[in-house]
């Protein structure tokens, strides 16, 4: 049985209380501060610099793992925290994203719980439940979170997203969100919008899965409505109306190349080892089974609705070309 802290009440948010964003340097981080702050205070932390940040956005550039970041808590009065700060770098090593992604969280809750943070939002990925061919149609966010069983990488993910779960029941005078998108598009640098760059792309002979994406303007917005006031639980996150991959292909005008199974994955071996690509081997099962998530729970209780339609979604990966 799982022990609960102490109940006690977090002190009621002011309006000059800050938003706490972590891995504000990244991409979607920059876009959700330039919401924020037209609201109020919003601090972020990254070891990255914030060159180009709003003279009235606070940026403490360090290492979420450092003590350090404890000061944040005591210089400032946190109303919300958003967690952004996971890292996706599939070249970076075992022991380098187990101490990022789950140390460097756990310590983050153990402030959130110390000083009584009246909300924390967590941003996960539907690619926690994994491609399968067992798959349902769509997922709910109750199904098992099997996205490691063939995709090491994913298993920090996992477990950060299971450390937030025992966080919401452990301190439940936290209000707890987990977010977790389908596949994110736009000049984010991530795995999906790399992979519809590439001016040929490889796909596979027999497999055309149906794919779900959103627009990373649509993650923001969402990440913007977790932080309402009784929001807690887990929510999947989900865009236009799923489509093949062959229809994304076509929308963006790019060339595949099928290759049979086996052999694509032999010179994406090779690839990887010869450091030719950043796409792992294992990634081969998002273009080869179904992983589509069932969002009706955020747009009833969050009142998510995307706002951008498929075509203009997909077009989003070459915004910066």
């Amino acid at each position: 049985m799982i022990r609960q802290a102490s109940l006690i009440p977090p002190r009621a948010p002011s309006e000059e209380d800050a938003v706490l964003i972590t891995g504000i340097c990244g991409r979607l981080g920059r876009r959700l501060a330039r919401v924020l702050h037209r609201e109020g205070p919003v601090v972020g932390v990254d070891r990255r610099p914030f060159t180009d940040r709003p003279k009235d956005i606070r940026h403490e550039q360090l290492d979420m793992r450092r003590k350090k970041l404890k000061d944040v808590f005591r210089s400032y009065p946190i109303k919300a925290v958003v967690h952004l700060g996971v890292m996706h770098n599939p070249r970076a090593s075992s022991a380098d994203h187990h101490s990022w992604n789950v140390a460097g969280f756990q310590k983050l809750l153990e402030y959130v719980a110390q000083f009584n943070v009246p909300k924390l939002v967590v941003l996960s990925s539907a690619n926690v439940y994994g491609p399968s061919p067992d798959n349902p149609q769509f997922l709910r966010e109750d199904a098992p979170l099997l996205g490691g069983a063939r995709f090491s990488e994913i298993r920090d993910l996992i477990e950060v997203d299971m450390l937030a779960q025992g966080f919401f029941w452990k301190h439940p005078q936290t209000e707890t969100v987990i977010l977790r998108p389908a596949h994110i598009l736009g000049a984010v640098r991530n795995a999906p919008s790399n992979f519809l760059r590439l001016p040929n792309v490889p796909t596979l002979m027999g497999y055309d899965p149906m794919i779900q994406v959103l627009h990373e303007a649509d993650v923001v917005q969402a990440l913007a409505l977790a932080l309402k006031k009784e929001v807690r639980g887990i929510y999947n996150l989900a865009g236009p109306e799923p489509v093949p991959l062959s229809r994304l292909l076509d929308l963006l005008g790019r060339r595949s190349m099928p290759l049979p199974y086996t052999a694509l994955k032999m010179i994406l071996k090779r690839m990887w080892s010869l450091r030719l690509t950043n796409f792992p081997p294992p990634e081969l099962d998002h273009i080869r089974y179904v992983c589509m998530v069932d969002d009706q729970r955020a747009r009833a209780d969050l009142g998510y609705t995307n706002r951008y339609p498929l075509a203009e979604t997909v077009a989003s990966v070459d915004q910066e070309r």
